[in-house]
């Protein structure tokens, strides 16, 4: 029996089942090299369904091909990726954010550097969709983080354009370019919600993207004896940024994430230390001496003299600091790209959950 495919900004397809539709999708450069649900028309029609909008709504273009990133498209990349239904309207509000100009997307898909769009889910849809922050969120066994995120690139790709070699110019990549997604665990935080500090109310579901690299351990053994604990925490962090390879040294004025495990927050919350602390004493000491930057080959057009110093940041407010992961001695650090027109920015979208409505069961689906 054929298969009817409807891949993202093409013509519809015909295969004689499923196995030949995943080859002809792979041979047309439409995956991320991983297999993935041959998006029928009926599966299509399901998740647009799940977005509350029309198919032909457009919410935007995706560079470097400034493709019209419909409902229908998004649709069709939520279904090659795995997603279920109910997390449709998230990969809509990160489809969103990665498209506003501040974000820089068809600089971030052309550059050579190693970025990928990193996706922090805060609010009830959080909870709702099943996006963990806990445990190895970032790792295998969480659908939902997994498929919200590799749907995004998998648009990306396909509406976008962005492959690799040809307009995606990554030198090496990192494997969050296949997925990179996770919630805030505010159940475990000390301090108010990201999105809260952000500027959204607290009942508001937001995800918030910013282009990071793959994260980066930074361990924190804090003695509950030893009352300079918390300062050496902090000053730890800011060492994970105050690299003099990291583009946040070398290039400056952009922002990055600061991921702090649940234990790290306790102890920095017993010391009087909120988020906006946090971000003012991690900022503040992220600097790079002269002698440091002089020796190292990281840095294009004039050599740093031994007496110059370079700070990574240039407010507190361009560290996004949030809690996520398991307890224990590592919380993780996300230095970032820090080019483009806009620097890259970090952008927060809240998710648009109203309009949704039950979802029909297709028989092809």
């Amino acid at each position: 029996m054929s298969v009817t495919v409807a891949p993202p900004g093409g013509a519809l397809l015909e295969a004689a089942d499923e196995a030949a539709a995943l080859e002809r999708l792979h041979e047309l450069g439409c995956t991320d090299g991983l297999p993935v649900v041959v998006p029928t028309p009926a599966r299509v029609e399901r998740m647009v369904t799940a977005t509350g909008y029309e198919a032909d709504m457009a919410l935007g273009s995706m560079g470097p091909n400034q493709g019209s990133c419909t409902i229908e498209k998004l649709a069709t990349a939520a279904v090659m990726a795995g997603c279920v239904p109910d997390v449709a309207p998230v990969v809509v509000a990160a489809a969103i954010a990665v498209m506003d100009e501040r974000f820089d997307l068809t600089e971030m898909q052309a550059t050579t550097y190693s970025t990928a769009p990193l996706i922090i889910v805060n609010g009830p849809a959080a909870g709702w969709c099943d996006v963990s922050g806990g445990y190895g969120a970032l790792g295998p066994g969480h659908r939902a983080n997994a498929t919200i995120g590799r749907a995004l690139r998998l648009a990306m790709i396909n509406v976008g354009g962005g492959r690799a070699g040809t307009s995606d110019m990554s030198l090496l990549g990192h494997p969050g370019k296949f997925t990179m997604c996770l919630a805030e665990d505010a159940e475990h935080s000390p301090f108010e919600p990201l999105h809260v500090a952000l500027g959204h109310a607290e009942g508001t579901s937001t995800v918030t993207v910013i282009g990071a690299d793959a994260p980066q351990s930074v361990m924190g053994v804090v003695d509950g004896d030893d009352p300079s604990g918390p300062d050496r925490l902090l000053r730890s962090f800011a060492r994970a940024f105050a690299n003099v390879t990291t583009n946040n040294v070398a290039i400056g004025g952009g922002q990055a994430a600061l991921a702090i495990n649940p234990d790290h927050a306790a102890v920095l919350a017993a010391a009087g230390h909120d988020r906006a602390s946090i971000q003012q004493r991690v900022t503040e000491q992220a600097i790079v001496e002269g002698d440091d930057l002089a020796a190292s080959a990281g840095y294009m057009g004039s050599r740093p003299s031994p007496e110059h110093r370079r700070r990574c940041f240039q407010r507190p407010e361009d560290l996004l600091v949030f809690v996520a992961g398991g307890g224990g001695l590592y919380s993780a650090a996300f230095p970032s790209w820090c080019a483009g027109p806009h620097r890259n920015r970090a952008v927060t979208v809240e998710i648009e959950i109203g309009d949704a409505c039950e979802i029909p069961a297709f028989a092809d689906a």
